[in-house]
C-alpha cells in the first residue's frame, strides 16, 4: 500500500541536519564546545521565578559563576575532584554550563542565589509584566 501511495504522490523531503535546526537559537543559549549541560528545574510561584541546578562536588565560592545579560541567566561551574590513596589516585573534572531566558518582568537587580547540599537555587522576583497603555498626543503642523 505504501508503494502505491508513493507512486501516485511522488515527493521527497530532506530533513535538515540537527545543527541546522538550532541555527536560529541565540548564540548565548547554545552549548559551548567542551562543556556539559547542568541539570535544572524551573518553577514560578507567588511572583518569584526559581531555578534549581544540580551542582554536587563544587565549591560555590571558587567554582561557580552566575551572570545575567539582557534577560538571559547563565550558570557556569568547574569541577575538579581528586582522591589519592597509597597506591592509586582518581580524579573527576569538567566544565558545566546552562543558560535560560528569564520571564518578562524579572527585576534583575533583585536576583539572589544560594547553595546548599549540592543544589544551587537562583530566585528572581517578577515585577509588573504588563505596562499600561498610554495615550500619545498628536501634534499639528505649523
Amino acid at each position: 500500500m505504501t508503494g502505491d501511495l508513493l507512486r501516485r504522490f511522488p515527493f521527497t523531503y530532506q530533513w535538515p541536519s540537527l545543527p541546522d535546526l538550532f541555527e536560529d537559537f541565540p548564540r548565548d543559549l547554545r552549548m559551548p564546545a567542551g562543556e556539559h549541560m547542568i541539570r535544572i528545574e524551573e518553577s514560578e510561584a507567588d511572583g518569584v521565578y526559581q531555578l534549581k541546578a544540580e551542582l554536587p562536588g563544587v565549591d560555590p565560592d571558587k567554582d561557580v559563576t552566575i551572570s545575567l545579560d539582557d534577560g538571559v541567566l547563565t550558570v557556569r561551574a568547574e569541577r575538579s575532584e581528586e582522591k589519592k590513596d597509597k597506591q592509586r589516585s582518581e580524579f573527576r573534572y569538567g566544565s558545566f554550563t546552562r543558560s535560560v531566558r528569564l520571564p518578562a518582568g524579572v527585576r534583575e537587580e533583585d536576583v539572589t542565589a544560594a547553595y546548599d547540599q549540592g543544589v544551587l537555587t537562583v530566585r528572581a522576583p517578577i515585577g509588573e509584566t504588563e505596562k499600561p497603555a498610554r495615550k500619545i498626543e498628536i501634534t499639528r503642523g505649523s
